[in-house]
């Protein structure tokens, strides 16, 4: 438990850190709308599945929880 908490610690400290750099650019417009997320638009219905952007970041937090338990 206590490597947990100091893992979300430390991600949230990043985060704080790269906040600014984060919200300027356009970079993360790409969230959401990859190839293989599903959207369907018609009236008075509107559903959206990422399905591709939740298996990306599935990875990412993954990769990033493996390397974090190595150390």
């Amino acid at each position: 438990m206590r490597r947990l908490l100091i893992a979300a610690g430390v991600l949230l400290l990043l985060a704080g850190l790269l906040w600014p750099w984060i919200t300027k650019g356009n970079w993360w417009r790409w969230i959401g709308h990859l190839p293989g997320d599903i959207r369907i638009k018609r009236e008075g219905f509107n559903l959206y599945v990422p399905i591709t952007t939740m298996l990306l970041i599935s990875l990412l937090v993954s990769g990033l929880l493996r390397l974090l338990r190595r150390l």
